[in-house]
């Protein structure tokens, strides 16, 4: 039996559900999710293998046309480079809407690269008619490979997109063991995991001057121990971090230590500092002490 094996680099604009997308397919939460443009901040890997073939699939982030720091221009740098680096780029459009972002998305894979185009959010239509001219004029913008409607939530639609992406991959053995679904650390999983809970619940008020970084990530006893820094930019977001006598932190960590417990199948005791770093996402310098390739 023929066996296939090769990288597909996620694209799309912020929110098109990219990453929600991905951990549908791999069937486990390999990369976290919010509402929150450029969440991913990192290139994350979600590996789905099956008996004819290994699907490593490459999340990156949104990229967006206003990028008003260093941190977002690096973060559109790396999203440009995942999808022309790989395989097969997947493009990830939501249904019905095909802006000036999502076409400077499109412009940036090479002409010669093959591109799958996954129209996700198909659950929001409510007269799937409306679809077809949608689906006619987004072929107009370039040779796809294929055209893929679905319902990432739904999961409408999303088992015939491994096999399709399956005959675009090349031949080649396994790059990963067999159980492996991603090539993260524990510690980045971690590091992720209580920056999403920071993302929700902090909602409107810090959307992008925040970042975490583990300082202990140790097993003792049969126990996880976790002690981990949330950065923010200014002195007056540490408040807000905080809030009132300290319970928007106790919450967040509440959340963190829950979902942290799960992941790992062990107890976790988790401690979170807030500290200030002064526009830690505009310093070349900051973002490489912070982790961020």
């Amino acid at each position: 039996m023929t066996h296939r094996c090769g990288t597909i680099g996620l694209a799309g604009r912020p929110n098109t559900g990219k990453s929600s997308l991905l951990n549908r397919l791999v069937g486990e939460k390999v990369s976290i999710v919010s509402s929150k443009a450029q969440t991913t901040r990192h290139l994350i890997t979600g590996i789905l293998t099956t008996p004819d073939c290994q699907y490593i699939f490459v999340d990156a982030p949104g990229q967006q046309l206003d990028a008003r720091n260093t941190l977002n221009r690096r973060l559109n740098r790396r999203a440009t480079e995942a999808a022309r680096d790989a395989d097969v780029a997947m493009l990830v459009v939501e249904a019905l809407r095909f802006g000036p972002e999502d076409q400077a998305v499109l412009d940036k894979i090479p002409q010669e690269q093959k591109v799958v185009a996954v129209v996700n959010k198909i659950d929001t239509v409510k007269h799937r008619a409306q679809l077809l001219p949608y689906l006619d004029r987004l072929a107009k913008t370039r040779e796809f490979a294929a055209i893929v409607p679905l319902s990432g939530l739904k999961r409408d639609g999303l088992d015939q997109l491994p096999e399709l992406l399956s005959q675009l991959l090349p031949v080649s053995p396994l790059h990963f063991p067999v159980e492996q679904v991603t090539d993260r650390s524990e510690q980045f999983q971690a590091t992720e995991i209580i920056r999403e809970k920071l993302t929700w619940r902090l909602n409107q008020e810090l959307p992008y001057g925040i970042t975490v970084q583990i300082e202990r990530f140790a097993e003792e006893e049969g126990r996880l121990m976790i002690n981990a820094i949330i950065w923010v930019e200014r002195s007056g977001q540490k408040a807000i971090v905080i809030g009132q006598g300290g319970e928007r932190l106790k919450e967040i960590g509440r959340a963190a230590r829950l979902e942290l417990r799960h992941v790992f199948g062990k107890s976790v005791h988790l401690e979170l500092w807030v500290k200030v770093k002064e526009n830690w996402s505009d310093s070349e310098a900051a973002l490489r002490q912070l982790g961020f390739e």
